[in-house]
């Protein structure tokens, strides 16, 4: 005969993960800012905490694309550099305010992905990536042949940003700690996009196109129309992470329309789980820190790192994040 006590354990475990699932979901935002908070004071110095900041952004908006919605694009560092190349010429040549100049790369990008979307999502599995591989490479292209604008291999300069008028207060935006903050904020407004998009009508509509795209077209939804504004708001994300690289680095380097950092945010994305909300940071977090200590090392530390993303793909498929949630929510 079982005990009391033993047929209510197992019930009362088994409401603790989902308890905590419900809690993590219902406060990822504010969870999420305040592990990005305290992220400056853990790691070995503020110039690599702004990385992560800005490819963690990045690969927020990328993970929307791939990871909710299931498509696989090969091209998205085309609106990383479209952003970071409007901001530093409205800036540089034109003399915009920098929240001006953010503002207008973020629309850059915006438009970019929208046109991008229109052409790519008219095909589907490879050739949507090899689509948007091309396309972007089309853009690096069109960087490189008008030096006049972006400075062609040798990248774009001289738009530094010193100060920045903030709510009435003036900050000085050389200093790391400072800088970092400011850029946090960018950081904090698209994973609040990105939550209240997934909380929406059209985020239930995006997953149900990444498990069973037939289905969802009998289901009634636009598929067509779906992907392209989930392709569009994904590349609107990534073009503020690029404003947020330019102003920090105040340089643009024609590298960053490139295919490999198109590649880099790929793996980004799954080193720290597709699908999972917070998950893109701690794979910009991973494959920074790994680029810091082996280059170290050797020069082809991209054999270390790509080796070992290997060892993810095969072992750990939901990426760091998404394999602990599992765990923890078991």
């Amino acid at each position: 005969m079982t005990s009391p006590a033993l047929t209510v354990s197992p019930s009362a475990s088994a409401r603790k993960p989902a308890r905590f699932k419900s809690l993590v979901t219902k406060y990822r935002v504010p969870l999420s800012i305040l592990a990005l908070c305290l992220l400056p004071w853990l790691l070995p110095s503020k110039a690599l905490a702004v990385n992560v900041l800005i490819y963690g952004t990045v690969a927020v908006g990328y993970n929307l694309l791939f990871g909710y919605t299931g498509l696989l694009s090969f091209g998205h560092a085309a609106f990383v550099g479209t952003g970071a190349y409007i901001t530093g010429i409205a800036i540089g040549q034109f003399g915009v305010p920098w929240y001006l100049a953010v503002l207008m790369g973020v629309i850059g990008g915006a438009l970019l992905a929208f046109v991008m979307g229109a052409l790519s999502t008219r095909t589907r599995g490879i050739y949507f990536s090899m689509v948007t591989l091309a396309l972007a490479q089309l853009v690096y292209y069109v960087a490189l042949q008008t030096p006049s604008w972006t400075g062609g291999e040798n990248g774009l300069r001289g738009f530094t940003v010193n100060k920045i008028n903030l709510f009435g207060f003036e900050i000085n935006f050389l200093d790391p700690v400072n800088k970092y903050y400011v850029l946090m904020m960018f950081a904090a407004l698209a994973l609040w996009l990105v939550s209240r998009i997934l909380n929406s009508p059209f985020g239930a509509a995006i997953e149900a196109i990444r498990e069973n795209e037939r289905r969802a077209r009998t289901c009634g939804y636009n598929v067509e129309r779906t992907k392209l504004l989930s392709f569009t708001l994904s590349g609107t994300i990534c073009a503020l992470g690029g404003t947020m690289s330019a102003l920090h680095l105040a340089f643009v380097a024609l590298d960053s329309l490139h295919y490999l950092s198109s590649g880099m945010i790929v793996m980004m994305t799954l080193l720290g789980g597709a699908s999972s909300f917070f998950g893109p940071f701690i794979g910009a977090l991973v494959f920074l820190v790994m680029e810091d200590v082996f280059s170290l090392w050797t020069s082809h530390w991209q054999i270390i790192v790509g080796s070992i993303f290997v060892l993810f793909v095969l072992f750990l498929p939901k990426g760091i994040w998404g394999t602990f949630l599992t765990k923890v929510m078991r």
